[in-house]
């Protein structure tokens, strides 16, 4: 059997895999608040050099040539994938219900159809009841979500002044005064293991059911008037990109070479009969 086939088949469906995540990330390389995927990809000869020398078996033996052909025979394969969730650039854009946070792991929470769900895409608006907003029309959650589960974030009409400060805390300016009041508080919550967070599309993220998301009190990383933007490289991407097709490339070469060159090589050998 060819093994050589196989394990080259294999290596091309890894690019592609690799290629389609490279794609998605390129394409939102301009969506705010997204966050890069990456695969990790097996590697069967590192295995085999790390444990050799702890193996039962000797080199040189037909055992020993027995497990290395099984080690090697075995195709490389996707074996993790990752979200990197890295701060992206924040851009200032002076909206006074844009909304970024500059650490790593923080999340607002905002209430969907389906059920609670995180993000760090904050270009927030008001709705026509003067409720705060995600692009998507929901609600984001206040602070006292939990023990109020019908709590929102809402402003009136004279609310001129809006300021928040870096912990989620909103003030607004008393009509006819210079005086400033508490208002609502966001939700900012931190996922106690963000790998283990689903992505759902439009920048949200299921939460792990046995994450409890207890509020960042004193998080020191809410801004307003900024927008974080995708942590995409497009140029790690692009030149990521230019490996996997040049690899897909390889791995076709060496599939040709395995069916056609030594098939034909082998057939050619073989056919010689000697007197």
């Amino acid at each position: 059997m060819q093994t050589g086939y196989y394990a080259s088949t294999a290596g091309m469906v890894t690019q592609f895999n690799r290629l389609d995540t490279i794609a998605n990330n390129l394409a939102n390389v301009n969506t705010s608040g997204f966050k890069r995927s990456s695969l990790i990809t097996g590697d069967f000869a590192r295995l085999y050099k790390e444990a050799r020398d702890e193996l039962p078996i000797k080199n040189q033996t037909l055992e020993g040539a027995s497990y290395i052909n099984r080690a090697m025979s075995k195709v490389p394969h996707i074996v993790e994938s990752y979200r990197d969730y890295s701060v992206g650039p924040l851009e200032k854009t002076d909206n006074r219900f844009d909304l970024a946070l500059s650490r790593e792991g923080l999340f607002f929470a905002v209430q969907t159809p389906s059920g609670v769900r995180l993000t760090r895409e904050g270009s927030f608006a008001l709705n026509d009841e003067g409720i705060l907003v995600t692009k998507e029309g929901y609600k984001v959650l206040p602070q006292n979500y939990q023990s109020d589960p019908d709590a929102n974030i809402r402003f009136n009409v004279e609310d001129r002044v809006i300021e928040l400060d870096k912990n989620g805390q909103f003030y607004t300016l008393v009509p006819g005064s210079a005086q400033l009041v508490e208002g609502s508080r966001l939700l900012v919550v931190q996922a106690e293991n963000a790998q283990y967070l689903k992505q759902e599309g439009n920048g949200l993220y299921v939460p792990d059911s046995a994450d409890t998301l207890n509020p960042v009190e004193e998080s020191g990383a809410v801004l307003q008037g900024f927008v974080e933007k995708s942590n995409v490289n497009p140029i790690t991407e692009m030149v990521a990109m230019i490996e996997a097709n040049r690899l897909v490339g390889m791995y076709q070469k060496v599939m040709d070479s395995q069916m056609n060159d030594m098939n034909r090589d082998a057939i050619e050998k073989l056919a010689v009969t000697r007197r």
